[in-house]
């Protein structure tokens, strides 16, 4: 087993244990989200004929040659395409249909003139522009066309992907299997929000943090509650969890008296791969593995609830995704102006909270206040992480970081919302 390995290392190990699952077929429609295991080619070609792009008039661009608001060219309109019908026999020339938005080029129309750039009188049209072949008009296959690939294995399922499925007929699709995970929290001070604490208690809220940064990692989510500080309850409690694929308990990994996490998932048979990471917060961080893969990934986060939030972004989150088929398992990240000096003792990674706010130079990141493991709030109120590199032990006021960007929306201007 490793000890005190560094970020890097760590994140490499957690990484290279974690293939994408296996596959399953799930309705089209419900795929948001998910990651592609298969190659979806079109079986259709789309729009299977040129069709309207407005409504207005089909007709041939030649018999408007030189017409103008100032000379008007006047055609007969024979006949009218709605959409969802077709023409009832091919134009000839000199002649115009009425047509709509989706409905399919007459045969011997070339383009289609908006019904603004018109004036209707009686069974004519006139037509007070000159326009040149193809105007207004989707042609057939612009879209896609029969065997062409549309959408590749390891593609994230997006909103326009559940549409292009559907306008291919597939009602379903082959994704990769969403991650379970099992949660657990362990400690005697421990109650559950809806009891009260009594004295030394404290509510477990790193079970519902953690559960709650696993589904929205894309994963399913199962606590299985608070394991008393015994080596027979944490067992109880670990082997109602080993049917997941990823087993997340926090608190009891350290050295203790009290501390079991480590004994006692040696005795169910997971191999410990790295205890302890050269970061702040979350030293205290196991990360283990069953033979075969007869077992799940374990990670036995510390119990302070900032120590198990960030070591969760920075190793569970990537591992979850990367089960789940992603290509991309880390966050956005933006340069920021830090607005505030920082120091530290070299040898650890401090990952510090901080908020986002724009400036005409760019954004500046400023600290969340108290940066204490203990201090939920400065996650609350964290807009990104920025790296305080281990070798570091200061940090400029006006210097420019990389920041992890834990919440999108911050990056988001209140007039663009």
């Amino acid at each position: 087993m490793k000890t005190g390995i560094s970020v890097e290392e760590a994140r490499a190990i957690v990484l290279a244990a974690s293939p994408p699952l296996g596959l399953e077929r799930v309705p089209a429609s419900e795929a948001l989200g998910r990651v592609l295991a298969e190659n979806v080619a079109s079986s259709r070609t789309l729009p299977p004929a040129d069709c309207s792009a407005m409504d207005g008039y089909a007709l041939c661009a030649a018999d408007l040659s030189g017409a103008s608001a100032a000379g008007p060219v006047a055609l007969p309109v024979v006949y009218e395409v709605p959409a969802g019908g077709h023409a009832p026999e091919p134009l000839r020339p000199g002649q115009a249909a009425r047509i709509f938005t989706g409905a399919p080029l007459p045969p011997g129309a070339d383009t289609v003139v908006r019904q603004e750039d018109t004036t209707s009188a009686g069974s004519e049209v006139c037509v007070s522009v000159a326009p040149a072949p193809g105007e207004h008009v989707r042609a057939a296959g612009e879209d896609v066309r029969t065997g062409e690939s549309v959408l590749a294995p390891g593609a994230r399922i997006g909103s326009a992907a559940v549409g292009m499925l559907a306008s291919l007929g597939r009602t379903l699709v082959s994704v990769h299997r969403r991650p379970r995970v099992a949660v657990l929290s362990g400690g005697d001070e421990l109650v559950e929000p809806d009891e009260l604490p009594g004295p030394g208690q404290i509510v477990s809220s790193n079970s519902y943090s953690l559960a709650a940064q696993a589904r929205e990692a894309g994963a399913l989510a199962s606590p299985l509650g608070i394991a008393r500080d015994t080596p027979e309850d944490l067992e109880r409690l670990f082997r109602s969890g080993l049917e997941a694929d990823v087993l997340v308990s926090s608190a009891g990994v350290s050295v203790g008296d009290h501390d079991h996490v480590r004994p006692v998932l040696e005795k169910l048979g997971c191999q410990l791969v790295f205890w302890g990471v050269q970061m702040k917060p979350g030293y205290p961080l196991a990360f283990g593995i069953f033979p075969d893969g007869r077992g799940p990934l374990v990670f036995g986060l510390p119990g302070n609830p900032v120590s198990a939030m960030v070591t969760f972004e920075l190793f569970v989150r990537p591992s979850l995704r990367r089960l789940a088929g992603h290509r991309a398992t880390g966050r956005p990240r933006v340069e920021a102006i830090l607005a505030e000096g920082l120091t530290k003792k070299p040898g650890r990674t401090h990952f510090v909270r901080v908020e986002l706010h724009r400036t005409a130079d760019g954004w500046e990141a400023r600290t969340t206040g108290n940066q204490s493991s203990g201090v939920l709030r400065s996650m609350v109120l964290a807009h990104g992480l920025l790296e305080f590199p281990a070798e570091a032990s200061e940090l400029a006021p006006g210097s420019r970081h990389s920041v992890r960007v834990l919440d999108p929306d911050a990056l988001i201007r209140e007039e663009e919302s």
